[in-house]
């Protein structure tokens, strides 16, 4: 019987099937199965190991002080508290994000930062030409020439050029659209992004080189290729954003040097990204007094605390069937705060129209929003503005109760920096150092146990 030469393979999620199907069945994915030659690739990899011998390696004792490796500062605050510090050598980072949300600017900025501080830094584009890169850096205000340009998508030309170079960072834009000769597939198929990556990877951790590689991500914003790839670098950053706003949000996914979730925070001008570094005050300064239908969320991005202002509006309407809006924030989230005030508050809103949004374009899916949707839903039923300087933290539950959440104090405090008067909150314990900043500020903290409370608090 002859030996198969193509196999078929989701380019979503990676699975093998015998034969084409119109729907994974892993995955679900529809028309994501494309057909693969299938390459005897052990003489590739035998080969390296066969050079390889016993001396190479050694065995490590894990009570054995060995140097830590410092990091290496990014020189961009934003980065830095996303990446926990900096950057760490010999890692992977994979960064991802929508067409045009400024992936490259981001890279060439950056690059152009490192190297300009004696760093040696190669950038690898594979989608744009050494004259479009070099009308971006003009653009962009960067005059560096230590920067070095390679536009190439051959992957063992790539590795056979880089292979004499004193590197510190090697970054490849973008890792769907370099290949192995070896691979007989297209670019940016499964076969090829695994194998690249583990190419690129290996020789980042042999040579101690930081790795930074721009993903494409699909069309739910996930980033594209096999799945194997997250797993396999250290760092994932997805850069997000929407593109009728200025901002952009650089949000850590997976870090193995650092905790998840840090976001920082972008803004895009015609010279490119510039950092923001205090973005709580630039999100909710634009927010308009006495109007109904505003509250301030007080909120945590991994450590850090972001706050947003959080708009809606209740409308008649005349179809069967109210209409419900919601942008950034999680619409199933929203039912059920509608039927929490229903029932539990007094506040029938079945039939009006209801929008909710989180201004700046900011997406939030922690629940201690609840409160403040809550609020900014009564303040609009109701057309009375929410009282002055407030802010609001808390989970609302089924039966209306409000619960704490994490990092309850860190949102306190930061609150108080930012000068509100009256914060909304769950019963909590404070610290004596707490209490007497909130006494000497006359700050008021209104601790509620259950949704019923708001009224009383937020229209007095």
């Amino acid at each position: 019987m002859a030996k198969k030469s193509s196999q078929y393979i989701c380019q979503e999620c990676g699975s093998v099937s015998q034969k084409w199907q119109g729907k994974c069945p892993d995955c679900g994915a529809w028309n994501s199965i494309i057909e693969e030659a299938i390459n005897d690739n052990t003489s590739f990899y035998a080969s390296k190991v066969n050079k390889l011998n016993n001396n190479q390696i050694q065995f490590f004792d894990i009570n054995q002080e060995i140097a830590e490796q410092t990091r290496i500062n990014s020189y961009y605050q934003e980065l830095n508290q996303v990446l926990g510090g900096g950057f760490v050598p010999g890692s992977a980072v994979l960064i991802g994000g929508d067409p045009g949300i400024g992936k490259s600017t981001l890279l060439l900025q950056i690059t152009a930062k490192l190297s300009s501080h004696n760093h040696k830094v190669i950038y690898v584009s594979g989608e744009e030409s050494a004259s479009q890169i070099t009308l971006r850096a003009k653009r962009l205000n960067i005059n560096n020439s230590g920067l070095k340009l390679l536009t190439a998508t051959n992957l063992d030309l790539i590795l056979n050029k880089v292979k004499d170079e004193q590197l510190d960072f090697l970054i490849i834009d973008s890792i769907q659209t370099v290949f192995l000769e070896a691979i007989g597939s297209a670019p940016g198929t499964v076969s090829q992004v695994r194998a690249c990556s583990h190419e690129l990877i290996r020789l980042a951790k042999e040579r101690n080189i930081t790795l930074i590689l721009v993903g494409h991500v699909t069309k739910e914003g996930q980033i594209a290729g096999p799945k194997v790839l997250e797993h396999m670098v250290d760092t994932v950053l997805y850069f997000e954003g929407e593109s009728s706003y200025q901002y952009r949000l650089l949000r850590s996914v997976k870090n193995r040097f650092g905790s998840i979730n840090e976001i920082g925070v972008f803004e895009m001008h015609g010279s490119g990204l510039i950092e923001v570094t205090n973005p709580s005050s630039l999100f909710i300064g634009e927010r308009s007094q006495n109007i109904s239908g505003s509250s301030i969320y007080a909120g945590i991005e991994g450590t850090r605390p972001i706050f947003a202002e959080i708009q809606a509006l209740v409308a008649p309407t005349f179809m069967a069937t109210p209409r419900r809006a919601v942008v950034g924030w999680d619409n199933n989230r929203l039912a059920m705060i509608i039927a929490v005030l229903a029932t539990r508050f007094g506040l029938n809103l079945t039939d009006k129209e209801l929008y909710l949004n989180v201004m700046s374009g900011l997406k939030i899916s922690e629940p201690a929003m609840d409160l403040s949707a809550a609020a900014a839903l009564i303040s609009a039923a109701t057309n009375q503005p929410i009282i002055e300087n407030s802010v609001f933290i808390g989970e609302v539950g089924l039966s209306g109760e409000v619960r704490t959440v994490q990092h309850l104090e860190t949102r306190v405090k930061e609150s108080v920096k930012l000068g509100f008067k009256n914060i909304i909150t769950p019963k909590f314990t404070k610290d004596n150092e707490l209490r007497d900043t909130l006494t000497k500020q006359q700050i008021q903290l209104h601790e509620i146990k259950h949704i019923k409370q708001l009224k009383q608090i937020i229209f007095s």
